[in-house]
């Protein structure tokens, strides 16, 4: 791993509201899946299913309504842009379970939708130099998840961006293929936000939970680069 990369967030994040806890996890052992952790992610997700359901509206839930009110702050509609957690919670009322895709992203994603925070992992190797929370100034490279085609971004959007220009993920709705975690991750760049209505010892219960899961199943050691504990 690069050890001059760094996790740095820029002034004008402090006034929107939002935190975080960023962390690389070097050395990981990455699978398709694992069956202990296969019997613990189907609990945690049937346990948020039964608190998800009980909601008449996904959208009325104070930690999804503070990605909502993040979005609103930079201007980005949330019609078109629906935060990570409120996508994977979504896909969980209507299907009664959450997509499968590897074991390093299965343990993030069932700890997305039992906390509703933004969590990501991206491959740190592929990272070109450090990351940068900012403001986006329209010029920002952006291939999304699943493409192969850049997408126009708008000036004044919050993102996750490297030095050379490329966003790694998009406000906190969706990443990209170049740093997508894959078999052959090794090291990882690991975002776990919130909002201003996420207290931040609640992200931390987070963190915890999720550094115990990926040490147990995928091995590896975990360094907290950055955190953004400032609200409005």
């Amino acid at each position: 791993m690069a050890i001059q990369k760094q996790f740095i967030s820029h002034p004008e994040i402090k006034n929107i509201g939002l935190k975080g806890i960023y962390l690389t996890i070097e050395n990981i052992r990455n699978k398709e899946t694992d069956t202990g952790f296969e019997i613990l992610r189907k609990k945690i997700v049937h346990q948020a299913y039964n608190y998800i359901r009980q909601i008449d509206d996904i959208k009325k839930n104070p930690l999804i309504q503070g990605f909502r009110q993040l979005h609103d702050a930079v201007g980005a509609p949330n019609r078109k842009n629906l935060s990570a957690p409120e996508t994977l919670a979504r896909i969980l009322i209507k299907n009664r379970d959450i997509p499968r895709v590897n074991l390093l992203v299965d343990i993030y994603n069932a700890i997305s939708v039992k906390y509703l925070l933004a969590l990501g992992a991206h491959d740190w190797d592929k990272i070109e130099g450090d990351v940068h929370l900012r403001f986006t100034t329209g010029t920002e490279k952006f291939i999304p998840l699943g493409e192969t085609e850049p997408k126009s971004i708008r000036a004044g959007e919050y993102s996750y961006i490297d030095d050379s220009n490329e966003i790694i993920c998009y406000l906190d709705v969706r990443q990209i293929e170049k740093t997508k975690v894959t078999l052959d991750t090794k090291n990882v760049f690991l975002v776990v936000q919130g909002n201003a209505n996420t207290p931040f010892p609640y992200i931390e219960d987070a963190v915890s939970e999720l550094l115990l899961l990926i040490e147990k199943y995928c091995g590896g050691k975990a360094t907290v680069i950055g955190q953004i504990e400032n609200i409005l």
